[in-house]
Parts: structure tokens; sequence; C-alpha cells
């Protein structure tokens, strides 16, 4: 659905061309401060129109805080936190209504909800939604302190100069995809636990809500299915768990071993592409084309490094609050 998390549970709401988007978080300590501006810097890195192959649909996206702050502190109680929708040109997916989109959930999203679904920008599909993933990253990071995540795009269209790899979508008149790493320093050892709540497998779930995200490789990855075992186990170097190498990503057994966590995401092609397709009419009952219109990303990947920072510091410090880590730092 649209919860995420054991004690620090998040719960995102809204619609791309909505009134508002926004993030309800429940189970943040309290005394922890927060303003306005705690949000900005990260904010900025998420907004399109700012950076060469993003949209260029700009919105304040001023945090609106609504409960749970008192006096510039958290009260232990649900925070809830808005952005308004202002900057919205719905008249460029009427069309959609009858020709649903190849990549997106406008197919999807019309059987599961009987044509009642919000089909304006994506509606609730939308990666407009990741500004309340974002809004609740800001907070959980302030939460780790050290542990902070940090993401970084490798690569662009298989391009490691970024610069290169647009410039194939550009060429093409189409978009493009690519791969971003997330690392992670300073958690310490025993977060997780093993099978169906591995560190893993949490990871994944919440980087999966991002919308575009396609696949996910801890550590070494899919290239650990060429190495050998010796080659591909980390030999353990002290009592606190270091290691020589880091092919397990942090990660032994669903349990972090106090190494730095780190794993990658493929980020597919924005689906939205002026190039013409073809997909099925919904009133003609036949296949149709379409060449969608309106303010789209060239490449998304551009904007999923805050994102999966984001989500990936809410796991954490859920994690940290089910292991008592948290409370002894506040």
């Amino acid at each position: 659905m649209n919860s995420i998390g054991r004690i620090f549970r998040i719960h995102i709401i809204g619609e791309s061309h909505g009134e508002c988007v926004g993030v309800i978080i429940d189970g943040c300590p309290a005394g922890l401060p927060i303003a306005v501006t705690d949000f900005e810097k990260d904010l900025e890195r998420r907004k399109g129109g700012t950076q060469k192959g993003t949209t260029p649909r700009k919105e304040d996206d001023i945090p609106l805080i609504k409960t749970g702050v008192f006096n510039g502190k958290t009260t232990g109680t649900p925070i809830t936190i808005l952005f308004e929708n202002n900057n919205t040109r719905s008249g460029d997916y009427e069309k959609q209504k009858a020709i649903p989109r190849p990549g997106h959930a406008d197919f999807t999203a019309g059987v599961k909800y009987g044509g009642y679904e919000d089909y304006r920008g994506g509606g609730h599909f939308s990666g407009r939604l990741t500004v309340g993933l974002v809004a609740a990253g800001v907070i959980a990071k302030k939460l780790l302190q050290a542990a902070i995540p940090v993401a970084n795009i490798l690569e662009i269209g298989g391009e490691a100069d970024i610069e290169k790899g647009l410039q194939k979508a550009i060429d093409q008149k189409d978009s493009i995809g690519g791969i971003v790493e997330c690392r992670v320093s300073g958690l310490p050892a025993g977060l997780g636990e093993h099978f169906f709540d591995s560190v893993e497998s949490v990871l994944a779930h919440a980087v999966f809500s991002i919308p575009a995200i396609k696949g996910i490789e801890f550590g070494a990855g899919f290239s650990a299915a060429r190495m050998f075992g010796s080659d591909h186990n980390d030999s353990i170097l002290d009592a606190t768990g270091k290691t020589g190498s880091n092919h397990a990503g942090g990660v032994v057994g669903g349990i972090t071993n106090g190494n730095e966590l780190v794993f990658r995401v493929a980020v597919k092609p924005t689906s939205s592409t002026p190039k013409e397709q073809t997909t099925w009419n919904r009133e003609t009952e036949q296949l149709d084309t379409l060449s969608v219109k309106g303010r789209h990303d060239l490449c998304i990947a551009l904007r999923v490094p805050v994102v999966l920072e984001a989500v990936t510091a809410v796991v954490l410090t859920d994690l940290m609050l089910l292991e008592q880590k948290i409370n002894k730092i506040l």
C-alpha cells in the first residue's frame, strides 16, 4: 500500500496534479530539532528544471509542516508534511484516458481502480510523490547522525561520462536510463534479521517504491555469480568485524557486519518519450500510435540519488530504532 516501516513508519499521500502531495511520519522520537530550512538542500537536489536532462516543471516545494512539531522540535506524535502542486498542466494528459502510455501505470491503474484513478500526470503513481520520501529522509538523516547514506550516479546510458550518456538520448530524441550507487559508512554491526527481514530485503522493498527502479544488487552483486567462493568471501581482520574486502556489501546473513553498506540500483529510461510508439486504444479497441507530450525527464536517473538516500535513511532509522540504537543517541 502506501506505508512502510515498523517503528519509524511513513505514509505517502497525494497525486501529481492534485492539490498537494506529502508524507506522514510516525515513530519519530520527541525532541528532535526540525526547521523548514533543514529540508532545502535535499529538496533542491530532487527538483526538476535545475539541471540538464530533467523536466522543466518547477514547483517551489516549500514543506508545510502541519503536525508533530512544536516550538521547533518534534513532539513524538505523527509528523505531517505537505507540498502544494501549483505548476500543473493537466491538459497534456487528456489523451491517455483512452490511450494508456507504454511503460507507465496508466493501463494497470485503470484495471485496478476501474477508471476512477486520477490519471493526470500519472496521479498517485507519479515520481512527484518522491518529494514526500525526500522529506522523510531528511528527518531520518538527522536521527542517523553519522551514518548518512550517500548516493551517486555511476553511469548514464552505459557511459561513465554523464554528459556523453545524456547526449545519446538527445541525439535519438529519446529517453535513457542509468545506474546509481549508494554507500553508508558508520553503521553498527547487528542491524537486520535473517530471512524475511534481512537488511537486503527491507532495503529492496523500500527502494522499489521509487518509480523507475528495475534492479538492485549489493556488494559484488551479479558479478559474484562469476567468482570463486574463496575470492568472494571477505576475510575478517579483527574483533570489530572489519574485512579485507567488501564483496558482501556490508551485510552477511541479512545482518550488517560493521563494514560499509554498498548497493547499486538500475534506473529504467523515462517512460515518457517523444518517440512515436504503438499502444492499445481503449475507445476504438484497436492499436494506435502515441507520442507523449508534456514536460518530462530525459533521464530520471539524474534525480534518483537524493531519493535513494532518503529511502535508505528511512529503512536504516527503522532498523536502528528496532535495536534501540537511536534512543541512546538522542
